[in-house]
């Protein structure tokens, strides 16, 4: 198998054994990193610079609806309302299967070009198996790595036809996929479910599409929160109580959970995930990520929305920590008095965009640091470009003044994805030209049927 070697970089491996390595090389053989060290001797690999590059696991989206990629800026000022009424309930009904193939293929290509190298794919427009596997085929042809979450679109129901809140989640679907296309969990792409939670159905449909994700072995995710009254108020209880909770139910938002809620989520074993910016903007309530640290919770974070946000992590993880640090600092400037010292470090938000994500993912034994054995998913980050330097410390350097223009080089299971800040695509063009035109049509098409 094909040898590179990424040599004299700083690495930030994002493994506590490890630790970071001010100068180091790293060698990787086939589709895995297989050593690293201060200096690597070897005479049969491909040898690449990494002089002046910090080198880290590459990031991990781990909530993103990718396919709203070709309406980008729609929903900037939109609340959580807005939102459900003109996403789900009208431009959503316009998008046909070309327009989901060519959003997911562009989105996955922008979170490769900003240095994620694995996303989570909320994918709640479904309404055929046709966009199913258009939504499937993007994301493969991108060459990321990913979790399709197979979710279920909201329209408002026609005469006849029950309220979305009351239909289970498609078992043929599932089973179509499971037993098909998606049927490996070796794969770059896998299988997910993505279903409406307590929160946005009943509890019999909550019961039911759990148990469905139970029976194929999948990750399942649900949203809670949103600044609406919940279907099921007692649904956290109701779920322990029904054994519903484990490492394999992952819960995004949880802004208006209670402590004892909360508590009682991460105590089964839940994962949750934030997304601050969204959350912010669109009225949920503060973001969460100290209280899931409180409660002995590992926070991943995630986009979101591209509709009405940037797609760079980057952003994201500093929206994350600057948030959470002003929750905390509240206390102490109401009172008119100085802070001690600042509550979380930075080296903690890049744990919630690389560990904590594969962590949720259920894939920390391949993904989420440079270690040894694990996938050469790996991104390269210019650190003389004139935003960066001088790095005096390279985590800060990261969290803090990073952004996708600086991302250099991106390996996704050994493969390289981006070279010299450029992707390694074959049509970009193209298909951002076709992406403009769906996003026309389905912005010209509005209020569909």
């Amino acid at each position: 198998m094909k040898k590179i070697l990424l040599k004299g970089g700083c690495l930030i491996t994002m493994d506590k054994k490890i630790g970071q390595i001010d100068r180091g090389d790293l060698l990787i053989e086939g589709n895995k990193i297989i050593n690293i060290a201060e200096e690597i001797k070897v005479d049969d690999a491909e040898i690449i610079s990494a002089e002046n590059m910090i080198l880290m696991p590459g990031i991990i989206d781990s909530h993103i609806h990718t396919w709203q990629t070709g309406i980008r800026g729609i929903a900037g000022d939109w609340t959580m309302g807005q939102y459900l009424r003109g996403m789900h309930a009208n431009l959503a009904t316009g998008f046909k299967p070309e327009d989901i193939y060519l959003g997911n293929l562009a989105g996955a290509l922008t979170q490769i070009n900003g240095g994620v190298t694995t996303l989570f794919d909320w994918s709640h427009n479904n309404p055929t198996p046709d966009h199913t596997d258009a939504a499937i085929d993007g994301l493969i042809e991108s060459g990321i790595r990913a979790v399709f979450g197979h979710g279920s679109p909201k329209p408002d129901p026609k005469e006849g036809q029950k309220h979305f809140s009351e239909v289970p989640h498609p078992a043929s679907e599932i089973k179509r996929l499971r037993e098909g296309r998606l049927s490996q969990d070796d794969a770059l792409v896998t299988l997910g479910m993505c279903i409406l939670g307590p929160h946005y159905s009943t509890y019999d449909v909550t019961h039911q599409d759990i148990l469905l994700a139970r029976e194929y072995n999948l990750l399942v995710s649900a949203h809670m929160s949103g600044g609406f009254n919940r279907l099921v108020p007692n649904g956290v209880y109701r779920m322990r109580d029904d054994k519903l909770l484990g490492p394999k139910l992952n819960i995004v938002h949880g802004n208006d959970l209670s402590d004892d809620e909360l508590k009682i989520l991460i105590d089964g074993g839940v994962k949750m995930t934030i997304t601050p910016e969204v959350e912010i903007q669109m009225g949920f309530g503060d973001p969460i990520t100290g209280r899931v640290i409180k409660f002995g919770g590992k926070p991943s974070i995630g986009v979101d929305v591209e509709s009405n946000i940037s797609g760079d992590m980057f952003n994201v993880m500093r929206m994350a920590l600057q948030i959470q640090r002003m929750i905390d600092n509240k206390p102490y400037a109401d009172a008119h008095k100085p802070i001690d010292s600042l509550s979380i470090a930075p080296t903690q938000a890049l744990e919630w965009a690389t560990i904590n994500g594969a962590q949720m993912m259920g894939m920390e034994h391949k993904i989420g640091s440079l270690t040894p054995g694990k996938q050469a998913d790996i991104i390269l980050i210019r650190s003389d470009d004139l935003n960066l330097r001088p790095v005096n410390d390279p985590v800060n350097a990261v969290v803090f003044y990073a952004n996708a223009s600086n991302i250099d080089s991106v390996y996704i299971a050994g493969e390289l994805k981006k070279k010299n800040g450029h992707l390694i695509y074959k049509d970009l063009s193209t298909i951002m030209e076709k992406l403009e035109r769906s996003g026309e049509k389905i912005l010209a098409n509005s209020n569909a049927a």
